[in-house]
């Protein structure tokens, strides 16, 4: 099944951000290469490394809103992910530039959800859509309400 159109345009002045012309959703964007070691056999990224691109895309949008994960941890919060979801719709090779985007999504009370779409940067093509849920959980692990400054950062975040 073809994913529907990711048409990523400029937002305002600043490249770290666009907006997908096609759901008019606003993403965080930074750009990344596979290591020869993200890949498997046949040549291509292997299926779970891309869980570790949506971690490079999560981190850089805490880092760049101010709130890096290293400041969300020493503030009494982990968020575990506990659900992934990933739709692949072709593969990355060695070296070939990719754009990770990223946006915050759902936000519950103890739950929070990261969207991402990775694409091909050279060509433009979709290479794998996904999310990952997470709970918040304090040092000890158990569920808390999930802290001021993430939910102040799913606020300020541009919708459109």
């Amino acid at each position: 099944m073809r994913p529907k159109p990711f048409v990523p345009a400029p937002l305002d002045d600043n490249p770290s951000y666009v907006k997908d012309l096609t759901s008019e959703l606003v993403w965080h964007c930074c750009e990344t290469r596979p290591l020869y070691a993200d890949t498997d056999r046949s040549q291509v990224v292997y299926h779970a490394n891309y869980l570790r691109y949506f971690e490079f895309g999560r981190a850089s949008l805490m880092r760049e809103a101010a709130y890096p994960y290293k400041e969300v941890e020493e503030s009494g919060y982990v968020y575990p992910i506990i659900k992934v979801d990933i739709d692949y719709y072709r593969p990355l090779h060695y070296d070939e530039a990719m754009w990770v985007y990223t946006r915050p999504s759902t936000l519950e009370r103890v739950r929070l959800q990261f969207d991402y779409v990775i694409t091909h940067q050279e060509s433009g093509d979709i290479v794998c859509k996904g999310f990952t849920r997470h709970c918040a959980v304090n040092p000890s692990g158990i569920p808390v309400e999930v802290d001021p400054k993430t939910i102040y950062l799913w606020n300020i975040f541009p919708k459109s």
